[in-house]
């Protein structure tokens, strides 16, 4: 009676409205794509984090806290969409690594070292999202539903 494609949306749903453990996005803005203007934690300048990618202050080059309102797709420079370029994905992986990794920040202070930890987990949960198409689907249909467009089957 139900097609298989029918029955695979059905447990997709069923995982959306169960939720999906361990993986959370930073904040319900993202999907907005709107970030406030942030200020360095360092030297105190405002606005000067936005430009780039958003991970050094333009003043002082310290390396500046996660944003909040970035999603996946947005950090990994990708459309939001099930189609995903894993060759792009993977050297936009490798790119961020060489900037951020915790090895390249061992001669820096406490604070800085702790920001690159953790902009280093949230780039390694993005990459191993994004490029498993299960985790992608998932991650798509819980934080961007609006997205998903079924055509019912006849």
């Amino acid at each position: 009676m139900w097609s298989s494609g029918a029955r695979a949306l059905l447990c997709v749903w069923k995982v959306r409205f169960a939720g999906f453990p361990g993986r959370s996005l930073l904040s319900t803005n993202a999907a907005s794509g709107k970030s406030k203007a942030r200020q360095c934690w360092n030297c105190g300048s405002a606005g000067s984090v936005e430009s780039g990618d958003g991970f050094f202050c333009e003043h002082c080059r310290a390396l500046q806290p996660p944003d909040p309102t970035r999603d996946y797709f947005s950090l990994m420079n990708c459309h939001r969409s099930f189609k995903v370029d894993i060759v792009k994905l993977k050297h936009r992986y490798h790119q961020l690594q060489c900037l951020i990794h915790p090895d390249f920040f061992s001669q820096k202070s406490q604070t800085e070292k702790h920001l690159s930890e953790k902009h280093s987990a949230l780039l390694n949960d993005a990459y191993k999202t994004l490029q498993a198409p299960l985790s992608r689907g998932l991650y798509l249909v819980r934080y961007f539903p609006a997205h998903l467009y079924v055509t019912p089957s006849v």
